[in-house]
């Protein structure tokens, strides 16, 4: 492990030190880890230095209204390819929150993600996403006769 020193102005640390309380964090280390990690992944998400990636999109909807339901539903059948998994959570008689989990290639992840919360009737919309580095070992699996699948593994 290897310690540096930072110097912030008296305003700046307070106002990291009221961020870091009110996310729990355990000391001023672990938050600037998080910082730096999420700023390494962020770089690693240029076209250029990842491929893929994984990645989680949050959205609210009203569930009576039937037809952001169905747009819903066909933007990700269109894009089976992306979507692993979704999660649907009932928030209350009315409005629901939906994530989709997504693999895949980062420029098309961010073009589905960004055509679902831009969805007449689609609100509260956010992406994470993660790069992903394609593992190069040679991985026998007794389910897998023919190696023809990848696998992958964060950047950072």
């Amino acid at each position: 492990m290897q310690r540096f020193t930072i110097s912030l102005d008296d305003a700046l640390a307070l106002e990291f030190d009221a961020l870091i309380a009110a996310n729990g964090y355990s000391n001023r280390s672990e938050a600037v880890r998080d910082l730096i990690r999420s700023q390494i992944d962020a770089a690693s998400l240029a076209p250029t230095a990842s491929f893929w990636c994984a990645a989680t999109v949050n959205y609210v909807y009203d569930h009576h209204d039937k037809t952001v339901v169905e747009r819903v539903l066909s933007l990700q059948h269109e894009h089976h390819d992306l979507v692993v998994t979704s999660l649907h959570t009932h928030l209350d008689h009315h409005d629901c929150l939906e994530t989709v989990v997504m693999r895949g290639p980062i420029q098309a992840v961010r073009e589905f993600s960004h055509m679902l919360i831009a969805l007449r009737g689609v609100r509260h919309g956010s992406v994470q996403m993660v790069p992903l580095d394609v593992d190069r070992r040679k991985l026998a699996h007794s389910h897998d006769q023919s190696g023809q699948h990848l696998h992958f593994k964060p950047l950072s």
